[in-house]
């Protein structure tokens, strides 16, 4: 790459602008695929798909191979995309998802869904992670945590979005028919404006390495993480984000923590509330705030980590969302859950964007996109992990009350280790001048 290339792949949200848009359209639709599943499918499960009411793991099966292909297809992305594009990866990610909708329509048992939610594990291991990866190349590392924020309101106001539309299209047309013509919809869309409008970034990942290399960057400076080669095997970033570095590995425990509340929201949260009374489409309203107060809150929680730092928010984030998830049980009410919702989107809204833009800011960037790639890794493992665990609490006590405890007080624990253990990675605050 010539200096004149190199001339031409400035960062900057502003000098993007246009790719910066597309980006977060695509993490819009990777959203509302996830999100189409986040109401309607755990409340129907026993009516349509003959999920026995008290079989908790079996249910949470569709979870489980959801977050086992995911995470180690972001692994696989991180790499890959440093070899053939990230709009190549992303390509990939939509055509993965064309047999999402069909396998739920013509589901003859639940575990057709958990065949569903493997593609949709691809998909998002692909297409998400490109999206995150995309934005961190074109900006400057003083603009990420609103990049990261955007991003991830971008992909989580549509989960709310989705949740919310699929439970009243749900009622009309019926679930399988809602989910059919929803997905389909958002996957044609997504894939033509994919092929049509995103470009490939690369090229400014590779333009920041030269101008660290050769002593021309401008601006605030970041420490990267030092004990690695400019250009590691995959083993070597591996074993180095996930247990070497005390940084990255506290930031690797905080994604799995945040993955098993999710999980306990995303399936649990919907039958408690189904269980005490509401109906499908108040259970949509509830967990569709939860999703658009997250989603809509990192818009301000991303520019926040670029003012005070990230482990702040991060930490602050963590115990809010275990404060959260005790609540639910200690309330009554479709008003009180509805708050106690937003207060969880908050939570995580203060940790989510935050604990990406930590990674992003200390790896190096002919490392970086494997990096994130091994975080999101641990973080989406973090869907099977909770999945098992908390399958297994709610199976062995026949009620889901336990793990709402359970999960509240492993979100308590990981924001202590956060504190604890991960070192400041902004590259403008005082406290990196030393790192771990």
């Amino acid at each position: 790459m010539d200096g004149a290339s190199h001339a031409r792949h400035v960062q900057g949200i502003r000098a993007n602008l246009q790719q910066f848009v597309w980006q977060a359209v695509q993490v819009f639709f990777v959203g509302l695929v996830i999100g189409m599943e986040r109401t309607v499918l755990p409340v129907v499960a026993g009516r349509d798909f003959g999920v026995p009411r008290s079989s908790f793991l079996y249910l949470l099966a569709f979870v489980i191979s959801f977050g086992l292909v995911k995470g180690a297809l972001n692994f696989v992305a991180g790499r890959l995309s440093e070899r053939i594009g990230r709009k190549t990866v992303l390509v990939l990610g939509w055509v993965a998802a064309i047999p999402i909708p069909l396998l739920i329509y013509f589901a003859q048992s639940w575990w057709w869904i958990v065949a569903a939610n493997g593609f949709l594990g691809i998909n998002q291991g692909f297409a998400w992670s490109m999206t995150v990866t995309s934005k961190v190349d074109i900006t400057r590392p003083e603009q990420r945590g609103l990049a990261t924020g955007i991003n991830e309101f971008a992909g989580y106001a549509a989960v709310g979005l989705a949740g919310l539309a699929t439970a009243y299209l749900a009622q009309i047309y019926g679930p399988r028919l809602a989910l059919l013509g929803f997905a389909t919809v958002v996957i044609v869309f997504a894939l033509l404006t994919a092929l049509l409008f995103v470009r490939e970034t690369l090229p400014w990942a590779h333009a920041e390495r030269h101008r660290h290399a050769s002593g021309t960057h401008t601006g605030l400076r970041p420490r990267f993480a030092e004990g690695l080669p400019e250009h590691p095997t995959s083993m070597q970033v591996f074993g180095y984000v996930s247990f070497r570095h005390a940084t990255f590995s506290a930031l690797c425990q905080a994604g799995v923590a945040n993955k098993v509340a999710d999980t306990l929201l995303w399936v649990l949260f919907p039958l408690y509330l189904h269980a005490q009374g509401l109906s499908l489409v108040q259970v949509g309203w509830v967990t569709g705030v939860y999703g658009l107060s997250w989603g809509v809150s990192q818009l301000w929680t991303g520019p926040l980590s670029d003012r005070v730092g990230r482990r702040t928010p991060v930490v602050a984030g963590l115990w809010l969302l275990a404060a959260g998830v005790a609540a639910v049980v200690l309330v009554k009410g479709f008003v009180a859950w509805t708050i106690t919702a937003m207060v969880m989107g908050v939570g995580m809204a203060l940790l989510y964007p935050n604990l990406i833009a930590s990674v992003a800011d200390i790896a190096y960037p002919t490392w970086r996109s494997s990096a994130l790639g091994t975080y999101r890794y641990w973080r989406d493992t973090g869907y099977a992990i909770g999945a098992l665990v908390l399958g297994l609490i709610a199976q062995a006590r026949g009620e889901v009350v336990p793990a709402f405890w359970f999960t509240a007080a492993w979100l308590a624990a990981s924001g202590a280790w956060v504190l604890l253990r991960a070192q400041e990675t902004h590259p403008g605050h005082p406290s990196t001048s030393k790192r771990s």
